[in-house]
């Protein structure tokens, strides 16, 4: 029976041994979690603090616009160049390059800066614009590199994709 209990009492202290080795272990990977954490929270901190506005090309249309997930951007007749008009029922299927907070545009690929801006949106926020006309994506293009907007006449208006230079594209695809 002495020998059942210093066989039990070594397990328990192998048994605690490994448990405080497993947390050891824990602890270090979240150290080490927690330092790639922060430098992964560093990174999210800086592309959150802006919208990327790049190009790609789109069979039939060329090089146009895109946001960071690689979706078309058009533009929207009605806006006249000069404010964000598609609110509403409009941007749940037109949802505009929204900036939140302290958010810039920031341009990549073919994009230019000197072309980027924004306009207040009446639904709150700012919307990205390019060449001074606010900027959207579609909500049926659904893989990037598609333009199923391209040349739309739907919600009062005909919607564009835009070209880096900041030409409106009014061929269809």
């Amino acid at each position: 029976m002495t020998m059942g209990i210093t066989t039990r009492r070594r397990r328990g202290l192998v048994g605690m041994i490994g448990a405080v080795g497993g947390v050891a272990l824990l602890v270090a990977g979240c150290g080490s979690s927690s330092s790639g954490t922060s430098s992964s929270t560093g990174t999210s901190s800086a592309s959150s603090s802006t919208v990327t506005i790049s190009t790609t090309s789109v069979a039939g249309l060329g090089t146009v616009l895109v946001d960071a997930q690689g979706r078309t951007l058009y533009m929207f007749e009605p806006d006249k160049h000069a404010k964000v008009t598609c609110t509403g029922s409009c941007a749940s299927v037109w949802p505009p390059a929204q900036l939140s907070g302290t958010q810039k545009p920031a341009a990549a690929g073919g994009a230019k800066s000197t072309l980027l801006g924004s306009d207040p949106n009446p639904s709150g926020g700012k919307v990205v614009t390019y060449a001074g006309w606010p900027l959207y994506t579609y909500v049926a293009d659904s893989a990037p590199g598609t333009a199923h907007g391209q040349a739309l006449k739907i919600n009062g208006g005909l919607w564009y994709v835009m070209a880096a230079s900041g030409a409106i594209v009014t061929k269809k695809p």
